[in-house]
C-alpha cells in the first residue's frame, strides 16, 4: 500500500482561501492543512473549521514572512521592517544566510506562534509545516524541533524532498523545486535522526504558470515513487484580503490558488491517485501505522 497526503498550506490566510480549503475537505480530496496563527484572520478560520464538522486534520504553519508577529514588533526588531511586518521571503532569506536575524528572536516568535496555535486549537497541533518552507533552514527548522519535541505528543513533520529525476520528468517550477531540493535533503536527514514522523517525498511546489497545464499534479501522481508522498497545495477561492500581504494583482499567486482548487476537484485527478496505488491517509494516521508497526 502506498500513502498519500494531500495538505492545503495557509489556513487562515484569508477567508476565502479557508472557504476552498474547506470546500476540498468536504469533498474528501484534502485530508490536512495547516493554521497561520499570525494572520489577523486565524481565528474566524477555526471558528469555519469547527462550524464544518472539523473534516481535516489541521495544524500548525509557522510564518515568518508574511504579515506581522503574534510578539510586539519591539520584542522582534531584527525580524520585521519599519511598519512592524515580516520581511518578504527574497529579503528574509538574504538576512537569514547574512547572519543578521538574532536567533533568539527567531526562537520567541515561533514560540509564540506555537501557543497561539495551540489555543485556537484547543489542543497541540499534530501535523507541522511551515510558510515558505523555511523549515529546511537552520536555526528555524531545530527550533520548531525543540519545541515539539518538548511538548509532546511528537506531530508529523513535512520532509521537503523530491526525487531528482522528477524535476526532469515534470516540468514547472523547477529552479524552485531544485532549491528546495538541495536545501531540504539536509534538513530531512536531520529530522530523520531524530525519529521524527514525515513523508518520504514531497510534490506539488508551483509557480502560478505551472498550473496552466490541466495535468500539472496528474503527472507529479503518475511519476512520484515511494511509500508516503505528500502533495502539498495552496487552493482556495478569489481571495482579495491577500492583496499587499501575499501577492499583487499582477503576480498570478492569488488566481494561482483558484486554479489549483480546480484542478484538485477535477475527477481525473482522485482517479490517478488510485491508479497509482494511493490510499489518502491523514498525518495522525500515519503516525499511528507507524506506531504500531514499531510496536510489533
Amino acid at each position: 500500500m502506498r500513502y498519500l497526503i494531500i495538505t492545503a498550506d495557509d489556513f487562515g490566510i484569508g477567508p476565502a482561501t479557508t472557504q476552498g480549503i474547506l470546500q476540498l475537505a468536504e469533498q474528501g480530496i484534502v485530508q490536512c492543512s495547516v493554521l497561520m496563527a499570525n494572520s489577523p484572520y486565524a481565528a474566524e478560520a477555526v471558528a469555519a473549521w469547527r462550524a464544518s464538522g472539523q473534516k481535516l486534520e489541521l495544524g500548525w504553519h509557522p510564518a515568518l514572512t508574511n504579515d506581522a508577529p503574534v510578539l510586539p514588533a519591539a520584542q522582534v526588531p531584527s525580524l520585521v521592517d519599519a511598519a512592524g511586518r515580516f520581511f518578504p521571503l527574497g529579503v528574509f532569506l538574504r538576512k537569514l544566510f547574512s547572519r543578521q536575524l538574532r536567533h533568539d528572536e527567531i526562537r520567541a516568535e515561533l514560540t509564540a506562534q506555537y501557543q497561539r496555535c495551540t489555543e485556537l486549537l484547543g489542543q497541540r497541533p499534530t501535523v507541522i509545516n511551515t510558510h515558505h518552507h523555511i523549515q529546511i533552514f537552520k536555526p528555524i527548522g531545530g527550533i520548531i524541533k525543540e519545541l515539539v519535541l518538548a511538548q509532546g505528543p511528537v506531530p508529523y513533520m513535512r520532509l521537503v524532498r523530491e526525487p531528482w529525476d522528477m524535476l526532469w520528468k515534470v516540468p514547472g517550477a523547477r529552479a524552485k523545486r531544485l532549491f528546495l531540493n538541495w536545501h531540504g535533503r539536509s534538513a530531512a536527514r536531520r529530522q530523520r535522526r531524530l525519529g521524527l514522523v514525515g513523508n518520504d517525498w514531497l510534490i506539488g511546489v508551483t509557480d502560478p504558470p505551472c498550473v496552466s497545464d490541466p495535468d500539472f499534479f496528474i503527472r507529479l501522481i503518475r511519476s512520484v515513487p515511494g511509500k508516503v508522498v505528500e502533495l502539498t497545495c495552496h487552493p482556495g477561492l478569489l481571495d482579495e484580503t491577500l492583496l499587499g500581504r501575499d501577492c499583487t494583482r499582477e503576480d498570478g499567486m492569488m488566481q494561482r490558488r483558484v486554479r489549483e482548487l480546480e484542478l484538485l476537484a477535477d475527477p481525473r485527478f482522485l482517479a490517478a491517485c488510485r491508479e497509482a496505488g494511493f490510499e489518502l491517509l491523514a498525518p495522525h494516521r500515519l503516525a499511528e501505522l507507524y506506531q504500531a508497526r514499531n510496536m510489533g
